[in-house]
């Protein structure tokens, strides 16, 4: 391995000094893929793009369509699923990749031809970043959860030899870790390391790099470890003084991207369908902009609603800018903190350091987001059939893959797919863990039209 650069650190409740590693730009964009050994090149496309072209075309992202991001998937109201707000998001990581690319290069503090790459990587990883939740939004995680804390699958794992990790990667289930899981894991008679991306794209969506153990959110699951442990010793990722290891730097640019496009994104479907008025939202969006230091988007709205009078159109408007607005700050703050970044250092999201204007305005619209969009009692609709469907779904094919003889499992197997279909050998933990997959693999209508087959609603 390549050594690490080191940097002698004053800690303040010492006299003495202590060592911190540094991540190097040039040691975190190599091209090894998960699954394979070496790096590679091709002529007519990066590794990197490859790995966006990848993402594109597989199955796994194509679902996304069919997955609820908040509010229930569109009848006459057309509002975001999973799949359009991860293109949303890579549209917005492009940007913030590209405008730290082109930063690195103007200061020659990375090489041309990798940090080129960095919005590539970006918005491969924003494409991916949500492939691992299940149906029904985050009601889904939570059903997941609460099927092993309180229901039959509580008895289950009880009663089995897991070790205590194992046991908590199901009863603190985490669609962070079945991303992982998804882009990297081999399933039964599928291509080693799953979708085979480069270590730094699958790195890019690692935001809590650590095991389940003692904590809710987290990384990996237990039999994807070795694979985890390999991508941050691969890429030099330094750990912290408690053992977990540092963030890939670039995470905080794909988190940037999710959390600006989740809260703008909700904040316009929110008005789509009534349950925020137009005049309300012109207020949640203005807000982002200051009187004096933002002269020009004050003049140029006028301009603009003098040539647009469709209120939906406005609003778009209005939801771009400040896009732009908040792409702008997250730059800056990469940007003016990434020594503290590459040291492994940062604390908290890039979003959390916004100027004084634009934090109030996103901390505004996330409070009325909890208050009128989450608990809508259309989004509550959801999760609660959703809560019902997946532990129903959970219950029967655990039930399936832990007694194969039984004849009511040989009616349920054939809905069972190869890939998730574990050895006859296997462990609780091993069949447990395949359950999950088949389920949160699920997109809401299969599940649903599942569920029905299962209550008999034929």
């Amino acid at each position: 391995m390549v050594s690490l650069g080191v940097c002698f650190v004053s800690n303040p409740n010492r006299n003495s000094c202590y060592i911190c590693t540094i991540m190097k730009w040039s040691e975190l964009l190599i091209t090894r893929r998960t699954g394979q050994s070496g790096d590679r090149k091709i002529q007519n496309r990066t590794e990197f793009q490859r790995d966006y072209d990848r993402m594109i075309f597989s199955p796994a992202f194509r679902r996304l369509q069919n997955k609820t991001q908040v509010f229930p998937l569109p009848g006459s109201v057309f509002v975001h699923n999973r799949l359009t707000h991860s293109l949303e998001v890579a549209s917005v990581g492009r940007s913030l990749g590209n405008n730290i690319s082109r930063r690195l290069i103007e200061s020659k503090e990375a090489d041309e031809e990798l940090a080129s790459e960095l919005g590539s990587i970006v918005a491969t990883a924003c494409l991916a970043h949500d492939l691992g939740n299940p149906p029904f939004g985050h009601s889904g995680e939570k059903a997941i959860s609460h099927y092993f804390q309180y229901g039959r699958g509580a008895e289950i794992i009880e009663d089995s030899d897991m070790t205590d990790v194992q046991k908590q990667d199901l009863l603190n289930f985490d669609g962070n870790a079945n991303t992982f899981r998804l882009l990297s894991h081999t399933f039964r008679g599928r291509r080693e390391g799953g979708l085979a991306l480069t270590y730094p794209s699958v790195a890019s969506i690692i935001k809590y790099p650590r095991s389940s153990e003692g904590v809710k959110k987290f990384a990996y699951f237990q039999q994807d470890k070795s694979t985890f442990e390999s991508i941050m010793q691969q890429l030099n990722i330094p750990k912290k003084e408690d053992g977990t290891y540092c963030r890939y730097p670039l995470v905080y640019l794909v988190e940037a991207a999710d959390d600006i496009c989740y809260q703008l994104m909700d904040l316009e479907d929110a008005c789509r369908r009534g349950i925020l008025s137009y005049e309300q939202t012109c207020e949640l969006f203005y807000g982002f902009f200051d009187n004096e230091q933002d002269k020009w988007f004050w003049d140029n709205k006028v301009f603009i609603y003098e040539q647009v009078t469709d209120l939906h159109e406005r609003i778009s408007y209005l939801r771009s800018v400040s896009i732009g607005k908040l792409v702008g700050c997250a730059t800056d703050i990469f940007w003016n903190n990434r020594e503290i970044i590459l040291e492994g250092k940062f604390e908290g999201s890039l979003l959390k350091y916004l100027p004084e204007v634009q934090n109030k305005a996103l901390k505004t619209i996330a409070s009325l987001a909890v208050e009128k969009i989450y608990r809508h009692p259309s989004v509550m609709e959801v999760e609660i059939s959703g809560f019902k469907i997946i532990s129903t779904l959970l219950d029967k094919f655990l039930e399936a893959l832990m007694y194969p003889n039984r004849y009511y499992s040989g009616l349920l197997m054939p809905f069972v797919p190869e890939q998730f279909r574990p050895e006859e050998d296997a462990t609780v933990y091993d069949k447990a863990m395949a359950a999950v997959d088949i389920v949160s693999g699920m997109t809401d209508i299969y599940a649903l039209d599942i569920y029905k087959k299962i209550k008999g609603d034929i």
